[in-house]
């Protein structure tokens, strides 16, 4: 969901500077090579940066690899891979499917991405095609059980969007004081 940057948010304190896009987003993986494979050969997210890194602490010196998979607008998913695992808090899986990572592509990127997940032996469970109405979602779980979304947003979406921002206050409030009625009415069994 992209909304224009420039637009004025009542809800939001005029002249406040907001960061420009996501740097990076970081996680712990165990197997570097698995996580390369996955980005950068099934998703084609190009590796380009490697850092062998020791950040020395007084009770022990963390030597770790810093990876980061650039994504097209120059932000990056990032890896860590530790020398001593034990040192480090274990790599978290996800068990709930809604915690996860959406990147936005096109509809010819996400099918390639599909297709490259099929050919890498990814099964119709294993990689899951979802219509929400306002967006078109592949979703599969990377080698470390992060979740990403690949959504791919309908054409008229910034009118979505834009309808969005007029009533999301009114439908969170509504949504917390108990009234949990559905206001998507873009899903494929709405219309």
């Amino acid at each position: 969901m992209q909304g224009s940057p420039t637009d004025i948010d009542e809800h939001v304190a005029p002249g406040v500077r907001r960061p420009s896009r996501m740097h990076h987003h970081a996680f712990v993986t165990t197997d570097l090579q698995a996580t390369r494979r996955f980005y950068e050969d099934i998703i084609g997210l190009p590796l380009v940066a490697t850092w062998a890194e020791v950040d020395r602490f007084p009770d022990r010196d963390r030597v770790y690899c810093h990876t980061f998979f650039e994504l097209g607008d120059g932000s990056a998913l990032a890896f860590f891979q530790f020398q001593d695992p034990a040192a480090e808090p274990p790599v978290a899986r996800q068990t709930s499917p809604s915690i996860h990572i959406a990147l936005n592509c096109d509809e010819p990127t996400q099918l390639d991405i599909l297709d490259r997940l099929r050919g890498a032996g990814y099964s119709e469970t294993d990689a899951v095609m979802r219509d929400h109405g306002y967006c078109k979602s592949l979703y599969v779980n990377d080698p470390n059980g992060l979740r990403l979304e690949f959504t791919v947003d309908v054409p008229d979406m910034p009118e979505i969007l834009k309808q969005q921002k007029m009533s999301a206050h009114q439908t969170l409030n509504r949504w917390l004081a108990g009234d949990h009625t559905s206001n998507n009415s873009y899903r494929p069994e709405h219309t």
